[in-house]
Parts: C-alpha cells; sequence; structure tokens
C-alpha cells in the first residue's frame, strides 16, 4: 500500500513503506531516505513518477528499493554496482525426512564447491557450458580498463561473494526442500559500473544535478551505447553465475542425502538491472535496484534475513509500481551500525535451528539489523501474493 509521497522538481516519489517511526534510530534512518528520494525525483528524465518499495533504505546516489522509469537516459546508480544481482529458487524432490538430523557436513560441502568473500576457484569451472563460453568470448568487447581482471573475472564465475548474499537450503510449509541463492555480478559488474559511473560524472549535462552520483547518460550517445553492452553483458554474467552454483549446489545436496536431487519448479529474477518497457503509454528505461519485476501473474523471490524466513511471489501487475516488488526485507541499520550494536551471542540466539556461521565475520548480517520481513510482506500485498512460504534451515555466507 502507498503510505505516502515524496516530492521532487521534476516527479514525486510513491512510497510503500512509512515514513515516520517512534524509534529515533530508524526516524533518522527515514529522514535520510526521503532526501534520497527527493534528489532521485529531481532528476530532469525521470518519468511520471519513482516507487519506493517496501524495504527502500539509503543506496549510493540512487536508494535500495527504488524503481525509476526515465525517458531516453539511464542513471548507472539506479541499477548500482553490482549489476544484475538477483536470485535463483529451485523446488527438488527431496523433503524434510530425506534430509540429516545435522546439516553442518552440508554446509561445509557447499563452501568447498562454491568459494565465497572475495575467493574464486583455483580453475575454470565452466568448460562445457555455452552460455558461459560465450561470455567469456564477449570479454574483450567491454570497456577499456577490465582487461586486467579478465582472468579473475572467469575463475569467479559460479561463486557467492559477501555482505547479504547467501545460499540457503529451505523448506516450505508441506516440508518440501528448496534450495535458493542470492549473488550477482561478482567483481567485473562493480568494476564495470564505477568505471561507468565515473565516465557519466564528466559529462556537461550532468553538472547541476542534485546529487553528482546520479549523473545519467543520454539515449544515443557513444557513452549511452557503451554502457548498455556492458551493462547486458553483466546482468547475463550474473545470471550464469546463479546458474553455475545452483548446480554445484545440488551436487553438494546429492553427495550427502545420497540420492538424485531433480528440480520441480525453478524461479529466477534479477533485482539490479535495467529493462526496456512500456508504462503510461511511453517507452521508458526502467531501473529496479532493489526490487523484482511483479507483472501479472510473474513469479518472483523476496528473501528474509538470515534466520527468518522468505517467500515465492507472485505479481499482481501494479502499474502505480511499474509492475515491481520489493526484493526483500531491507535493511534498517547500516552494517557498521549492526557491529556496533549487537554481540556473536545475539547472531546465535537470532538464528537458533539454522545451521549457519555465527561469527563476526558475519554479525552485520544479523537478522536484526533488518527489517521484519512480515511487516515488508504486508505492505506489499497490493503488488504480490504469496505461494510459497519457505523457512531456511541452513544458510552460507560469505565476508564482506
Amino acid at each position: 500500500m502507498i503510505f505516502g509521497t515524496v516530492k521532487g522538481k521534476t516527479v514525486d516519489v510513491k512510497v510503500w513503506t512509512p515514513l515516520e517511526s517512534t524509534d529515533p534510530e530508524e526516524q533518522l534512518q527515514l529522514i535520510k531516505l526521503q532526501d534520497q528520494l527527493r534528489k532521485l525525483a529531481s532528476v530532469p528524465w525521470v518519468f511520471h513518477h519513482v516507487a519506493a518499495m517496501p524495504d527502500a533504505h539509503v543506496g549510493i546516489g540512487a536508494t535500495v528499493g527504488s524503481v525509476v522509469a526515465m525517458k531516453g537516459a539511464v542513471t548507472p546508480a539506479a541499477v548500482g554496482v553490482d549489476i544484475g544481482c538477483g536470485m535463483g529458487a529451485v523446488k527438488t524432490n527431496l523433503t524434510a525426512k530425506d534430509l540429516p538430523d545435522s546439516l553442518y557436513n552440508l554446509r561445509l560441502a557447499i563452501e568447498e564447491l562454491i568459494p565465497t568473500g572475495f575467493n574464486a576457484h583455483k580453475e575454470l569451472i565452466y568448460k562445457g557450458e555455452p552460455e558461459a563460453e560465450q561470455l567469456m568470448k564477449e570479454f574483450a568487447g567491454l570497456r577499456a580498463g577490465v582487461q586486467d581482471v579478465a582472468l579473475r573475472a572467469m575463475l569467479q564465475l559460479g561463486t557467492l561473494g559477501g555482505g547479504n548474499h547467501f545460499i540457503e537450503l529451505c523448506l516450505d510449509t508441506d516440508q518440501n526442500v528448496w534450495l535458493m541463492l542470492h549473488s550477482g555480478s561478482r567483481g567485473i559488474g562493480n568494476k564495470l559500473a564505477t568505471i561507468h559511473m565515473d565516465v557519466a560524472k564528466t559529462l556537461a549535462h550532468n553538472q547541476d544535478l542534485p546529487d553528482k552520483d546520479l549523473a545519467a547518460f543520454l539515449a544515443g550517445t557513444q557513452e549511452m551505447e557503451a554502457y548498455r553492452h556492458d551493462l547486458m553483458w553483466a546482468q547475463r554474467y550474473a545470471m550464469v553465475n546463479r546458474k553455475l552454483m545452483m548446480e554445484r549446489f545440488k551436487t553438494a545436496v546429492a553427495n550427502v542425502v545420497r540420492q538424485p536431487v531433480i528440480t520441480q519448479k525453478d524461479v529466477w529474477c534479477h533485482h539490479n538491472y535495467v529493462a526496456e518497457e512500456v508504462h503510461f503509454g511511453e517507452e521508458v528505461f526502467v531501473t529496479r535496484k532493489g526490487a523484482i519485476r511483479a507483472g501479472q501473474g510473474e513469479l518472483g523471490i523476496i528473501p528474509g534475513s538470515m534466520g527468518t524466513k522468505s517467500f515465492i511471489v507472485k505479481g499482481k501487475g501494479s502499474t502505480e509500481s511499474f509492475l515491481s516488488a520489493s526484493h526483500g526485507a531491507g535493511r534498517k541499520m547500516s552494517r557498521t551500525q549492526a557491529r556496533k550494536k549487537f554481540k556473536v551471542e545475539d547472531l546465535a540466539a537470532q538464528t537458533v535451528g539454522v545451521e549457519c556461521r555465527k561469527d563476526k565475520g558475519v554479525l552485520d548480517e544479523i537478522p536484526s539489523s533488518y527489517k521484519n520481513i512480515d511487516e515488508v510482506m504486508k505492505n506489499q500485498s497490493d503488488l504480490v501474493e504469496v505461494v510459497h512460504e519457505l523457512r531456511q534451515v541452513m544458510c552460507v555466507k560469505g565476508e564482506t
């Protein structure tokens, strides 16, 4: 539901999250959020309105949880530096009774097959995979300045990353086993995004923006075409990355339960990306930064924090949200704040029943640093309907 609007110089922002809180820390974050949304809605090329999802929170340049439509322009910050970040979830033939009493060995097996954090594979794992091989053939055509990390990009294909990225084993309400993961375009996507954002800041038409990080590329220019080329490549890289990890995830599970893991249903979605769509009768570039597409009947994934729950959803096709919904619970405090406020003992208490790391390396991912996922889902009941509710029983994370 729309809780209110924030007025910008170009358009207004429709907000699907409460704009007031009785908690002083949360209220401060909400003030910062509204200020950032106001700047975003003041960019000259923004079309019709900006939509802020229930998990919206302050990001670099553009708000995480924002959906922005632009006429003839794209702001790279409204995509984010982790181009193509998104989710994959598969329902398997397994049920809870097929799992061992302890999932510790399974977690170790996954961590051995899939590098996390800044780590990479020691050798290429994608040989024989047509999509992955085609990506790497196209590497030479990417923006100058990334060729020195070509080998690193190849070795990171099929790796998790850190921060809020995860690999999870989940159970639905019928005790069916689901495999779910969240990751993006790794170091290469970040480097491509950073290079293009730096280029955008130098362009003359961006010199009077309310925030230099909101610099845009204009349609028909060489800079725009170069960005779109690299952006689409990075979005493909991110999707292939997730699919390679999912196959290794399935292998690890099969080895532990000693039976084949067969996919019965799968859902894949980006939540940091650009799409060319028609809204309110106009062809526009839509950037979803921390938001999934939720067109009528379209399936998506909305995860909660580690130790809570997640949802497979079906979109209701809301025009007001540009056919979008939240990408997760959304942070309510920064990683620095979380590390100061909580201890390892808090993390252990909040992840009881979940096989996961419970140490300082992932303390900033403690569930209390995120919004309440049930409230987030309630606030977007007009955007999606729940198809499956999932409960995490094992979670793999890498350090930030």
